[in-house]
Formats: C-alpha cells, structure tokens, sequence
C-alpha cells in the first residue's frame, strides 16, 4: 500500500515537471486596462524610438570624437549600450502574448544581468567623479584606461552567474497555477506568484540578491556624493561650485530614477494587489530610465558640439528609419489588444 502511494506520488511529480518544462505562459501586458490600450501603443513606440537614437547617438560620439575620450563618456557610452539591450531585450521577446518557458527564463535572466550591471556601472560612474573632485591631481592615475576597462568588464561579469543560479531556482519550481503572468515581461514578483509550493527560500534569495546588487551600490552612491558635496562646498568660487555640481547632476538624477523604482520594487513588502503598481514601476528602469538617459546628459552637457552633432545625427538616423517603419510597428503588439 504505501509503495503505491509512493509510485503514485513520484508520478504526480514527474507529471508536474513534465507539464513545467511544456509549459507556455501568457503575457497580460497592461490588458486591465483596455482602455488606454491605443494610448500605452503608441507611448511605448516613442520611447523606443526615442531610446534607439538617443543611446545608439551618445555611442557614436563618445566612440569617434577623439576629444570625449576620457573615462566619464567612456563609461557614458558603455551605459547607453547596456540601455539599448535593455530596451531591445523586452520588446523582442514581447512582440505575442504567448512566450515559453525555457523563453520566459531566458528574458528573465538577461533581465536582471542587465539590471545588475546598470547598478555596478553608476555605482563606477559614481567612483569616476569622486576621483576627479575629491583627487584631481591623482585622477589620471587612478582612472588611467586599463582600470576604466577593467571596471567595466567586472561590472558586466559579476552578476552573470548570480542571476543565472538564481532565474534557474525559480524556474524549478512546479507551475501549477494560472499561465497568465500578470505583467509585460517576465519579472520575479508575478512569476513566483504562479508558482506551486512554498517559495520562502527564492523570496530571499531575491531579497538577498537586490541588497547585494541595489541596495548596497546605492548606498556607495550616497557616500561617494556626500564626499563630492563636502569637497564642493570647500571650494572659493562659486563659479567653480557650480560648475562642479552640473558636472554630477545628471548623474544624480539618473541614479535617483533608476535605483529608486528598483529599491521599491524588489524590497519593498509584497501585497497580493501589489501586480499594477510593480508593472508601472518596472516601466522605469525598463522604459523610462534608458530614454531619459540621453536626454538628461545631453541637456546637462556643456560640450554644446556634443548636442549639436547629436541633433544632426538624429536627423539623419529619422530621414534612414522613415523607409522602414514597419521594422518598428511589430514590437509593441503586447500592448495592443489585438
């Protein structure tokens, strides 16, 4: 008797695993609100548009004039290319509702490999302007180019095995429940509620994980900038004080919007009618974050040539998109209702 239940129970689990690993989920988008369906389409094709230019321009400048050669538009245009996977990464794999599996997996590993990259990056851009006002006369020293690639190659390597370990816990788990993932991509939050079993131990794994990689470069961030603002308000002139604090302004206001939604998106307590508001905090650092980039560092650029040549390359990157529209329409069909 009990080895037939034993029988029976290993065949439910082997049953479970094999309707897992079959098993295709369904990609809600932001279909509670029907509505605004029209309206989200075409806001979400701006954006991406808008991001394509602008992050692909700060790439193209930063790599060919020879006088942004230093380490600041160095890891700038390192931080627009890692905007445009980013970007690009959720819209390619949203272009249906239905996504796989071994799919969903997939975008939510690179998902959160981009995402801790983002965070180790401005944690270094941080560092890069510390240097340059706290020790200036060590500044090229310290941020000479070896280090500049060296600190940038550790920041797209540390995370890559983390996120992997930790996407493949989550994705070993039985999905029993609904196929419906209420969200536009395949994030943590709404793939763990479809999940069977007790999922404490990924709960903190997750939390663990978005200390390590949100909350402690964040606080790093605090600390690198309570020294730039000590080191400022020494200065004499406030000529020089306000030149120093528009070279870290638009640092600030990136590190302000990105690590702000992140921090209260993975570490902030879950509620079960949390699934609307975790959707409109991911559109920051998925959507919003990387087209505001450009845009905020051009704006806050003394270099007026940088911009000017930015409006150009622009211009002629539109006149080159116009013949091929349709290479864009596609990407954004998960927010149509259609």
């Amino acid at each position: 008797m009990v080895s037939n239940k034993v029988h029976t129970i290993s065949n439910s689990y082997h049953l479970n695993v094999n309707l897992t690993s079959m098993m295709e989920f369904v990609l809600l988008g932001f279909s509670d609100i029907p509505n605004l369906q029209m309206f989200l389409f075409v806001i979400f094709l701006f954006t991406y548009v808008i991001t394509l230019m602008g992050n692909g321009t700060i790439i193209l400048i930063t790599g060919t004039d020879q006088t942004l050669q230093t380490p600041m538009y160095f890891f700038l245009g390192n931080l627009s290319f890692l905007e445009i996977c980013y970007v690009m990464l959720i819209n390619l794999w949203t272009q249906k509702r239905h996504i796989s599996l071994f799919a969903c997996a997939t975008q939510m590993s690179f998902v959160l490999i981009f995402g801790n990259i983002e965070c180790l990056l401005l944690t270094v851009m941080a560092y890069d302007r510390y240097v340059a006002i706290c020790s200036p006369l060590h500044y090229p020293l310290v941020m000479n180019r070896k280090i500049c690639v060296q600190l940038v190659a550790a920041c797209w390597v540390t995370g890559v095995p983390i996120e992997i370990g930790q996407t493949s816990q989550i994705f070993s788990l039985p999905f029993c429940r609904s196929k419906q993932i209420n969200h536009y991509f395949c994030d943590i939050p709404p793939v763990l509620k479809l999940a069977c079993g007790d999922t404490f131990l990924n709960e903190m794994l997750v939390f663990t994980v978005a200390v390590l990689f949100v909350m402690v470069p964040f606080l790093l961030i605090l600390g690198s900038y309570s020294r730039i603002t000590s080191t400022i308000l020494k200065l004499p002139s406030a000529t020089g004080r306000a030149k120093a604090f528009s070279t870290c302004s638009s640092h600030v206001m990136v590190v302000t919007l990105f690590f702000g939604s992140a921090i209260v998106t993975y570490l902030r307590p879950k509620s079960k009618n949390s699934s609307r508001t975790d959707k409109f905090l991911s559109l920051f650092y998925t959507v919003v974050t990387p087209m505001l980039n450009p845009l905020i560092y051009a704006l806050r650029n003394k270099d007026y040539h940088l911009l000017t040549f930015s409006l150009k390359t622009i211009d002629i990157f539109v006149l080159s998109c116009s013949y091929d529209y349709h290479a864009f329409f596609p990407l954004f069909m998960i927010f149509l209702d259609i």
